[in-house]
């Protein structure tokens, strides 16, 4: 396809933002093919009149865009008009088209979360890492974040969200959802995902977290008596939870104590992975607050987060893996 002026003038450019290198990791790590294929069974083959709908691949780039710099449907629009970069990425050559509109991208997005494609996404990627042999699932490191929600009453309806609650963590007060995940413990990657209401107790969900071929798993002392929970009765895992801060805080200064503390250290240091995600949906992809009312769009949009996420954890070795194989062909 021939490049126009404004292509061109951009590729010239001597400095790489670092919008253009994210969307250039991403452009490589995404297996495109694979999700579209995952996706196009329930993708409509014409539209309205006859008139052939927006190619499945340039919906899903748009949409991936949007989710990762946490743009409204009308925001993204507006990106792919004001920056050459996310333009790029989603194939867009305004000289010959228009770029499609929020409208569009919205009943994209409710196509995923009708047929539970985002969840195909999360497992289509996950696939894709073992079979690379990046999930070794012998432990799993159980964990879950607060995402806040609106607590003002000033809508339409007059009430807060009826999914969302409020919990208490520390000495503050929280209103909205939790993101919980179960992590590999070599690794670092997510492979289950369950989001519950605010209130919903961690140790309550541990079970689900659980791909049931591990051997050992790990949690904070929210966890607590796991072991002894109803549902993980027949479940032969071993876990090592972390004692509480105030009885780690009385330790005695012997022998005895300082071993205790030390073996507190070493699963803090196992545990310390599954912050890493929880870093990435909320400090790299900006989600802090929920964008949707209701627990299940906001559990599909969290499935998409957390597939790139997976994918920006697993970067270094996808990479690495890719080189060897560039070397080796070549």
């Amino acid at each position: 396809m021939q490049q126009s002026f404004a292509d061109l003038e951009y590729a010239a450019k001597k400095r790489l933002t670092r919008r253009d290198r994210f969307l250039g990791e991403l452009e490589i790590l995404v297996p495109w093919a694979a999700l579209c294929a995952e996706i196009e069974p329930f993708y409509p083959k014409a539209g309205q009149r006859g008139r052939q709908p927006i190619g499945l691949e340039r919906m899903l780039r748009m949409y991936l865009a949007q989710q990762c710099f946490g743009m409204s449907d009308e925001g993204i629009e507006d990106a792919l008009y004001d920056s050459q970069a996310i333009r790029g990425f989603v194939g867009i050559d305004l000289a010959r088209e228009s770029a499609p509109d929020a409208t569009t991208l919205l009943k994209f997005r409710r196509l995923l979360n009708e047929h539970g494609l985002t969840e195909r996404i999360f497992a289509c990627i996950n696939a894709t890492l073992s079979d690379k042999g990046l999930m070794l699932r012998e432990g799993t490191i159980v964990d879950a974040t607060i995402i806040e929600a609106p607590s003002s009453t000033k809508n339409r309806k007059n009430e807060r969200d009826p999914q969302m609650h409020q919990t208490k963590k520390g000495n503050q007060w929280h209103f909205g959802m939790k993101a919980h995940i179960g992590v590999d413990a070599h690794s670092g990657l997510i492979h289950t995902v369950v989001s519950t209401a605010g209130n919903v107790h961690d140790v309550t969900q541990a079970h689900a977290l659980l791909h049931g071929q591990e051997q050992y798993g790990h949690g904070d002392a929210g966890y607590q008596g796991v072991d002894k929970r109803e549902e993980m009765a027949r479940s032969k895992v071993r876990w090592f939870i972390a004692m509480r801060p105030g009885k780690r805080k009385n330790l005695p200064d012997t022998e005895a104590g300082r071993m205790q503390e030390f073996c507190e250290q070493v699963k803090a240091s196992v545990r310390a992975k599954v912050e890493h995600p929880f870093h990435i949906i909320k400090n790299l992809f900006g989600l802090r607050k929920v964008r949707y009312k209701g627990l299940a769009k906001n559990h599909a949009q969290l499935m998409t987060l957390f597939s790139l996420a997976n994918l920006l954890i697993a970067k270094r070795s996808l990479f690495e893996l890719r080189t060897k194989a560039q070397v080796q062909g070549g």
